[in-house]
C-alpha cells in the first residue's frame, strides 16, 4: 500500500460550501432492491470447498454459506435503515461532490465538535454505536464535560456520498473537503478522529493544520519508521533489540505484508476489473470479509455461532449498504487514486504530525502500534492507551473502549474549544 503526502493535485478546484447548501437526507431503498438481493444470494454458484483445513486459501466455504443462508432468510435491512434515519442525515456539495454526513449535536453547551472518518471496507455504520454515548454522556457513564458534537461523513465513493467521475479524489483532497465541511457547519474549533483511510485523512488534516483543528485521535496510527517499514517489506530478519511490543508489531506487519495485501494491491492497480463484486452479493461479502486476519476470524466465529464484538447483523448491515449503494467499485478506486495521483509513501510510516495526537491501540489491529514508536512518531502525543481487546473496526466492535479513548484522549484540549468551537 502507498500513502500520500500533503501535496495537492493540480486539478483540485477551490473548496466551496455554505450552510444554505446543506439539505436533509433520508435513507430509503425500495423493497424491489431487497427482493432482488435475496434472489441473487440464493442463486449463488458455489465453488468447491477449500483443499486445506485452515483459512490460508481465503474465506472458508462454510463461513460464506452460513452468511448467505442468514442473509437471504433472516436478515432485516430495515432495522439498520431505521437506525440511520433516527439521526440527522444531510447532503452538501463541496468541490463538485455530494457529501453525505450524519450530524448529531449534544444537548450540552460546551460539547467538543469532532469529525469521525471511517475506512474501507467500512462506512458510517461503523460509528452508529458511539453516537449516543459521545453526544449524551450523562446517560452512558460520563459527565456533561465529556460531551461531543459529532460529524460523521461518508467518504466520496462510499455509502451515500457522490461517486467520483474523474481521478483525483485522494486522501489529500478529502482532507481539504472535511475542513470545508466543518467550516460550513460553523465550527471554529474542533478535533478529528479516524482509523484505516480515516486515519490517513485525519493525519493529513493535521498536516494541513487548518485554523481551528485542535488535535486528532487515531486508532490505526502511522508510527513505523521508514527504515523499519522497508526492512519488513524486504523480508529482512527481525532485529534482536526490539521490545516485546515492537517485536509483536514487527510480526504483525510482516504477516500482513506477506498475506494480507491482496485486496489492496488489486484495488490500487485494477479496481475496475472487480465486476464480480458489483454483480454478486456473496462475492462482495467474501471480498469485504477478507480484509485482515483477526477481523475475518472474529467474523467467521460470529457466523459459526460464537459472536463477539460484531454480530451477524452488524456485518451484514455494512455489506448490504455497499450492495444497495453499488459502491463496491467506486470505493475501491480510492486505492487507485491514492497510488496514481499522489507521491508514494508507506501506509503505516511516520508523517511527522505536529498537532496534538491521541492514540488508541487495539491489540488485534493490523498492527498494534507500540508506545515507543508512537512517542517518536508524534512529537505532541497527548494520550496513549492500549485496550485489552479489539481488532480493526474499533468503534464498531469495541464501542465502550473507543468512547473511553475519545473522552480521555481529548480531555486536555477541551479548554481550548470553550466559547468558540461550537456551531449555533
Amino acid at each position: 500500500m502507498t500513502e500520500p503526502t500533503t501535496e495537492t493535485p493540480t486539478d483540485v478546484a477551490p473548496q466551496t460550501s455554505s450552510a444554505s447548501d446543506i439539505r436533509p437526507f433520508r435513507v430509503s431503498f425500495p423493497e424491489e432492491q431487497l427482493t432482488d438481493l435475496r434472489r441473487r444470494i440464493k442463486a449463488t454458484k458455489w465453488p468447491e470447498r477449500e483443499t486445506v483445513a485452515d483459512d490460508t486459501q481465503g474465506v472458508k466455504l462454510a463461513t460464506m454459506q452460513a452468511l448467505a443462508s442468514y442473509w437471504a432468510d433472516n436478515y432485516d435491512w430495515r432495522k439498520v435503515e431505521a437506525k440511520l434515519n433516527s439521526y440527522p442525515n444531510f447532503i452538501t456539495n463541496i468541490d463538485g461532490m455530494d457529501i453525505h454526513f450524519i450530524h448529531v449535536k449534544s444537548k450540552e453547551k460546551n460539547a467538543l465538535p469532532m469529525i469521525v472518518t471511517h475506512g474501507w471496507p467500512g462506512s458510517v455504520i461503523e460509528q452508529l454505536k458511539i453516537i449516543d454515548p459521545l453526544t449524551n454522556p450523562t446517560k452512558y457513564g460520563g459527565t456533561a464535560a465529556d460531551a461531543f458534537d459529532l460529524v460523521i461523513p461518508s467518504i466520496p465513493g462510499y455509502g451515500f456520498s457522490g461517486k467520483p467521475t474523474a481521478p483525483g479524489w485522494n486522501p489529500v483532497r478529502i482532507a481539504k473537503t472535511w475542513i470545508t465541511l466543518m467550516r460550513s457547519l460553523g465550527y471554529t474549533k474542533y478535533v478529528a478522529q479516524g482509523g484505516d483511510w480515516g486515519n490517513s485523512i485525519t493525519e493529513i488534516m493535521a498536516l494541513q493544520a487548518p485554523p481551528g483543528l485542535l488535535g486528532i485521535s487515531t486508532n490505526m496510527p502511522a508510527t513505523v519508521a521508514p527504515e523499519i517499514d522497508a526492512a519488513i517489506g524486504a523480508g529482512k530478519p527481525k532485529p534482536a533489540d526490539l521490545t516485546a511490543d515492537e517485536s509483536r508489531a514487527w510480526d504483525q506487519l510482516s504477516f500482513f505484508y506477506k498475506n494480507g495485501l491482496g485486496y489492496a494491491n488489486e484495488m490500487a492497480l485494477r479496481p475496475q476489473t472487480l465486476y464480480g463484486i458489483a454483480d454478486s452479493p456473496v462475492g462482495l461479502a467474501a471480498w469485504i470479509l477478507d480484509h485482515d486476519d483477526s477481523s475475518y476470524k472474529m467474523i467467521a466465529r460470529s457466523f459459526a455461532g460464537q459472536p463477539e464484538g460484531l454480530s451477524r447483523d452488524d456485518v451484514l448491515d455494512n455489506i448490504t449498504m455497499y450492495w444497495l449503494t453499488n459502491t463496491a467499485i467506486s470505493s475501491a478506486r480510492l486505492y487507485w487514486d491514492n497510488v496514481h495521483t499522489l507521491p508514494p509513501g508507506g501506509f503505516f510510516t511516520v508523517r511527522n504530525v505536529k498537532l496534538p495526537v491521541a492514540v488508541t491501540v487495539f491489540p488485534d489491529e493490523i498492527y498494534a502500534a507500540p508506545r515507543t514508536w508512537a512517542e517518536k512518531a508524534y512529537s505532541n502525543m497527548i494520550y496513549y492507551n492500549k485496550f485489552p481487546k479489539g481488532t480493526h473496526f474499533a468503534a464498531w466492535e469495541q464501542p465502550e473502549y473507543f468512547v473511553t479513548g475519545m473522552r480521555d484522549g481529548f480531555r486536555s484540549l477541551r479548554g481550548s474549544a470553550t466559547g468558540g468551537g461550537r456551531a449555533d
